[in-house]
């Protein structure tokens, strides 16, 4: 008996299963099948659309985990410079405040801005720290010449991040849900092609039943995944 792939997959859950499903429907000799081939025809187009909407998610959050990087460490700048101009030595806080009015010209209000936005006052603030003048003052201060390198290489990181993901819009072209996208493969799926085995697994066994054994075991083991999360985390009573 074949069941219907869970909805409460993930969608990278459904686009591992069915790309196995997929592929069993390869190894068969079952393309003499012109129901099937129209049905694999709309799932293989679907599960590209799939996979391309999971890459484009993937490439997006990335680049939120690299953009929060980059505020940490503005942040940290920020809370050391100032602890700085709270040093009892006076030519330290002088150093300081000298960093801090440079600093403040930016503020770290940037890290509220737009990616373009705050990547153009990074690099900027980075020039002027960058400064020969500066780089004596920054020296002075222990440990910030390390935060300042990190900085640095946050705003590198962030920018070959926004790289990858405006490829991969320009790529995939009109941008589509994966969440929606789910939901129409599955409709695939289980609408059509679970319906279809189901019946012609009783007509012709010889001819079907490997191929529907196959994608029950498929659909099995996804189902079993998700049933053993759902038990993880649902709280006891």
């Amino acid at each position: 008996m074949i069941f219907n792939f869970t909805q409460k997959s993930r969608v990278t859950e459904v686009d591992a299963g069915v790309s196995r499903i997929i592929g069993a429907y390869q190894n068969t000799s079952l393309s003499s099948d012109p129901h099937l081939v129209t049905i694999f025809t709309v799932l293989i187009a679907l599960l590209a659309r799939l996979t391309a909407a999971i890459r484009r998610t993937k490439a997006e959050s990335d680049l939120e985990e690299k953009d929060e990087v980059r505020d940490d460490k503005i942040r940290a700048l920020y809370y050391l410079v100032l602890g700085f101009m709270h040093h009892p030595g006076a030519a330290v806080k002088a150093v300081a405040e000298k960093v801090f009015k440079v600093f403040e010209k930016y503020g770290i209000a940037i890290t509220s801005e737009s990616y373009a936005t705050e990547s153009s006052l990074v690099s900027s603030l980075l020039t002027d720290l960058s400064d020969a003048d500066m780089q004596e003052a920054i020296d002075k201060l222990t440990g910030l010449s390390i935060i300042v390198a990190e900085l640095g290489a946050a705003q590198t990181d962030f920018e070959q991040s926004r790289i990858a993901y405006e490829e991969e819009k320009a790529h995939e072209g009109t941008e589509e849900n994966a969440t929606e996208l789910k939901a129409e493969v599955l409709a695939q799926l289980n609408g059509k092609l679970v319906i279809y085995l189901r019946a012609m697994e009783q007509v012709d066994e010889a001819t079907y039943g490997t191929f529907a054994r196959t994608v029950a075991e498929i659909i099995n083991d996804n189902n079993e995944v998700v049933k053993k999360r759902s038990k993880k985390t649902t709280p006891a009573e």
